[in-house]
């Protein structure tokens, strides 16, 4: 990619935050490593999805249990927001700690580029939004973790998305109670994780006038929409986190599974992208440019 040729970070915020002023979905696919990053950026969506679970598994091979620390996400972070002229919408967890280190999240995830920060309520450990044993904190402490977090950045156009977990163990009226209390703290975008219905996620729709984030999560224990029912219940963002991630993983077991029987490639199950186009994705253009320009001259 000619670095040149990327918006500013300070306009790629401004176009996001005025995006969502505007009528209409905006499909944040998950990306979770550079060559998705990489894919994802070339489509032309309006936002990515910086997926914690993608992230933490393809950077440490683990799970998205509160293992992977500040300093392995916001180095993420700063590789992913770096390289792509569409907006990213960083995972945040939920701020690495206490105040102090809500705080510094979110500091170094704006220093890093990202144009949106998502913080939860879980306690630490955290888990991933759609695996049971989520216990979330107080209401107060998640309602002071967002008011840290909004006095913490430098541009309001930095924005700071309030996610609650409480909906699986302590039921949807309690997390609509929490994402009110979260935008009166001053959250900019509101995410109510795991609603299990349809007509729970129309709940939701109507009770807040903040733009709503969607986790489409396939195989999860919330309903994947069309676009045209997301809008229609009321969200603003759909996140689609780990769909990328498991078309590729399937993709590659079929591969593995191929290559162990037979032994070659001559009878893979599955297409491949041909490999000059893989070339040219990670930036091999510039590089043979820059060698014929430099190459020395006998």
């Amino acid at each position: 990619m000619n670095e040149s040729s990327r918006p500013s970070v300070t306009s790629i915020r401004t176009s996001f935050a005025q995006r969502l002023k505007q009528p209409g979905l905006v499909v944040a696919p998950g990306v979770y490593d550079m060559v998705s990053l990489r894919l994802a950026d070339s489509f032309g969506f309006e936002a990515l999805y910086m997926t914690g679970f993608g992230t933490v598994a393809s950077h440490l091979g683990l799970p998205d249990a509160g293992i992977a620390t500040y300093t392995d996400m916001v180095s993420r972070v700063k590789a992913m927001a770096g390289m792509a002229r569409t907006p990213l919408v960083a995972d945040g967890d939920t701020g690495y700690g206490g105040l102090l280190n809500v705080s510094h999240t979110v500091r170094g995830y704006e220093a890093a580029g990202a144009t949106a920060i998502q913080l939860e309520d879980q306690e630490f450990p955290k888990k991933c939004g759609h695996t049971p044993g989520r216990r979330v904190i107080a209401m107060a402490d998640m309602v002071r973790k967002i008011k840290v977090a909004c006095d913490s950045r430098d541009s309001r156009d930095f924005l700071i998305i309030a996610r609650t977990d409480a909906r699986t163990t302590l039921g949807l009226d309690e997390a609509l109670r929490r994402a009110e209390a979260y935008e009166k703290a001053g959250a900019d975008i509101l995410f109510v994780e795991s609603p299990e219905s349809v007509e729970e996620m129309r709940t939701i729709g109507r009770s807040t006038g903040l733009p709503l984030v969607a986790n489409m999560v396939e195989g999860g224990r919330t309903p994947v929409l069309s676009q045209a029912e997301l809008e229609a219940v009321g969200y603003k963002i759909a996140i689609f986190p780990v769909t990328a991630l498991l078309a590729a993983t399937e993709a590659m077991r079929n591969v593995y599974a191929s290559l162990k029987q037979h032994g070659s490639s001559t009878a893979l199950p599955v297409p491949l992208m041909p490999f000059q186009d893989l070339t040219k994705l990670m930036g091999f253009e510039a590089v043979w440019a820059f060698d014929k320009r430099y190459a020395e001259v006998e």
